[in-house]
């Protein structure tokens, strides 16, 4: 009898003293951002190591994922595989308002954060293929409009269609940043389409490694054009020295690339993250030099997707002005 109650008493002990331990469940978040060549995965990465730094106390993570880009963040957070994502203006806006690809097909749950910096297009084309220097060049050539079910390839057939281009009129491949130039680096591809905050890692290496190769420029014209199909892009000078050998500016167009999660996400935990994110620019330049155009005062700059409830209130608090289509409707009751 005496052994049974002593074998209880030992089992209520540890019992005891494993109820006061405090043990945390650890939380995970993902960030789906797009392939590892471009600007999106590197900015995604560092967002992730900012965030879990910060949150290291609570046992919460964030982890800066790869994905086909833009296209598929989208249904990674309608399945619940990612919790945030980076998106192009133009795919964020078409999603909300449920236009282009997502006719009568709004996504409903989709909120934003704040716009990053600028996606800027760029259209390499090997110099042997180059005629007027502008996006009409690509023409009759093997070109990459970039991974299939991705934001790259939906806004370079979108800017195709304002020049009068279709798939039709190039041989067209579906390769990442990093495939693209090696491709172009072995005589088996003529260009491609790699948009991403300047500078562009698969660019540089392009201009680095002697590929004999050009970014197409795009005219005040052929903007005017691209944007009676979908406005969502502005001018924008890639200045002489952003990449090796380059000793002119460059104009072509960029558009916003903006942070969005969903209504799911937990308003104070979604403030936290913005305030941190907009409070520590001097931290994500160091992970990208993309990042040096963020800041508090162009966040929401070009964006049409209604803001989450905890961007909201941290906005209103700097006392940012805010268009009224972006006041959440959560905000609102």
């Amino acid at each position: 009898m005496n052994k049974r109650f002593t074998f209880i008493a030992v089992i209520a002990s540890l019992l005891l003293i494993l109820s006061g331990c405090n043990f945390k469940k650890k939380e995970i978040y993902n960030i789906a951002t797009a392939s590892t060549g471009g600007t999106y995965y590197p900015i995604g990465v560092g967002m992730g190591q900012l965030w879990t730094e910060h949150y290291r106390d609570q046992n919460i993570k964030f982890n800066g994922q790869s994905s086909a880009g833009s296209v598929e963040n989208i249904d990674l957070l309608k399945n619940g595989e990612a919790d945030l994502a980076i998106l192009q203006n133009l795919i964020s806006t078409q999603a909300t308002e449920g236009t282009g690809i997502y006719e009568d097909n709004a996504y409903e749950d989709l909120r934003s954060i704040g716009m990053i910096w600028p996606n800027v297009e760029h259209f390499v084309l090997m110099n042997s293929k180059v005629e007027t220097g502008n996006i009409s060049d690509i023409e009759g050539n093997s070109f990459s409009v970039g991974p299939q079910a991705s934001g790259t390839e939906q806004s370079t057939i979108t800017m195709m269609q304002g020049i009068g281009l279709t798939k039709d009129n190039i041989r067209p491949e579906y390769l990442g940043y990093d495939e693209t130039v090696s491709a172009m680096r072995d005589g088996r591809l003529d260009g491609g389409s790699l948009p991403a905050g300047t500078p562009v890692s698969a660019v540089t290496d392009m201009f680095a490694s002697n590929v004999k190769a050009s970014i197409l420029e795009v005219t005040d014209e052929q903007l005017e054009e691209i944007n009676n199909v979908v406005s969502a892009w502005y001018l924008y000078t890639i200045e002489a020295g952003t990449y090796p050998k380059q000793d002119k500016d460059i104009q072509t167009i960029a558009q916003p690339n903006i942070l969005v999660t969903t209504t799911h996400m937990d308003e104070e935990l979604v403030y936290n993250l913005t305030k941190i994110l907009f409070e520590n620019r001097e931290f994500m330049i160091g992970v990208h030099n993309s990042a040096r155009e963020m800041s508090i005062e162009t966040a929401l700059d070009g964006l049409s997707t209604p803001l989450h409830a905890g961007a909201y209130k941290y906005f209103k608090e700097q006392g940012i002005e805010i268009d009224e289509k972006l006041i959440p409707e959560e905000a609102k009751e």
